[in-house]
């Protein structure tokens, strides 16, 4: 068993979104979901067991993390100490880049990152389905950020054994996906409440699951035959649905803000004007457009000046989790 281990994860944006868990506690979906991983916005996190540690110790970017995250980290660790059956408390130190809560897939990267160095630094021999697994009870989206490019999670039967992602096979379609952050504060409802009011209240939900698990099915066909133009248009009509559900939720939750939809029109302008380009948004106002790498600077250009301020980011697919040495980290 090693003492000590780093591990760097990229955070993912669904395609076909996971909004509303089945079970809480285990975070098993309703529904099943696909995602890009990106190549941007990586977290790097140790994981240091100290068995003479009475505590465990987390570090967010140089300073002590938040009450609510250090808390999360360590219901974490103490699953993987379950099952490694023992082996002390530790001493976590994570570097993220992209900005926490702001519904920028921050919890994916950070949740992957430290699935990966947790397991080892314990000690647990997992394959990348079992990581996949530990990995989605810290945060559900970060099942898919153990794998690169293109992921699906499935729902399953509703056990734990039966909610894992996996790599969609055989996609060589390779596209840009710009990034307008248009709001990186910590949103004021978490998407922990947002999905329990969402699927408690609003009249659209249902209705939205079972147009989602079409939008699945009719999305890995496009991904099979490396065809953008539908990806993107199953993507942009799934998302937009995602947040009708919320804005029928009861009361509403509005992460669309007048400046999402001021790139959302932009969005539509470029496609318009035949440049192929098409919006997500997640649990958030942030928009992301995904489009040819060839068309991404000049897409990136639109957005900032329908937008002057924000800040704008070019991803393109990332790699999955995976261990690094320290001088690598």
């Amino acid at each position: 068993m090693s003492d000590r281990a780093t591990a760097v994860a990229h955070p993912n944006i669904a395609l076909v979104k996971y909004w509303g868990k089945r079970d809480d506690e285990l975070i098993i979906p309703r529904t099943d979901s696909l995602s890009m991983t990106l190549d941007i916005f990586p977290t790097v996190t140790t994981v240091t067991r100290d068995p003479a540690a009475r505590a465990d110790t987390v570090v967010l970017n140089g300073a002590a993390a938040p009450d609510d995250m250090a808390r999360r980290v360590s219901r974490f660790l103490d699953l993987v100490r379950g099952l490694a059956g023992g082996g002390g408390h530790a001493y976590v130190d994570t570097r993220n880049t992209v900005p926490t809560g702001a519904g920028l897939a921050s919890s994916a990267s950070g949740m992957a990152a430290l699935a990966v160095a947790a397991a080892r630094a314990y000690g647990l021999d997992l394959d990348e389905r079992a990581l996949s697994r530990l990995a989605r009870r810290g945060s559900g989206s970060a099942s898919r950020s153990i794998f690169g490019r293109f992921a699906v999670w499935h729902a399953g039967d509703g056990s734990d054994a039966g909610s894992y992602a996996e790599p969609v096979p055989g996609v060589t379609l390779d596209p840009a996906l710009v990034v307008a952050m248009v709001d990186t504060g910590v949103k004021a409802v978490s998407s922990r409440e947002a999905m329990r009011r969402t699927v408690a209240t609003s009249p659209l939900y249902d209705a939205w699951v079972q147009s989602s698990a079409a939008d699945l099915a009719e999305m890995q066909v496009a991904l099979a035959r490396g065809d953008l133009a539908a990806v993107g248009e199953i993507a942009e009509r799934n998302a937009l649905g995602m947040h009708a559900t919320m804005l029928a939720a009861r009361p509403a939750v509005r992460y669309i803000s007048a400046g999402s939809l001021a790139l959302l029109d932009r969005v539509a302008q470029l496609r318009q004007d035949g440049t192929p380009a098409y919006a997500t948004m997640d649990a958030g106002p942030n928009v992301k457009v995904l489009c040819d790498p060839a068309d991404a600077e000049g897409v990136a250009g639109v957005l900032r000046a329908a937008a002057p301020g924000i800040r704008v980011a070019i991803a393109h697919c990332g790699p999955g989790a995976r261990l690094v040495n320290e001088d690598a980290s």
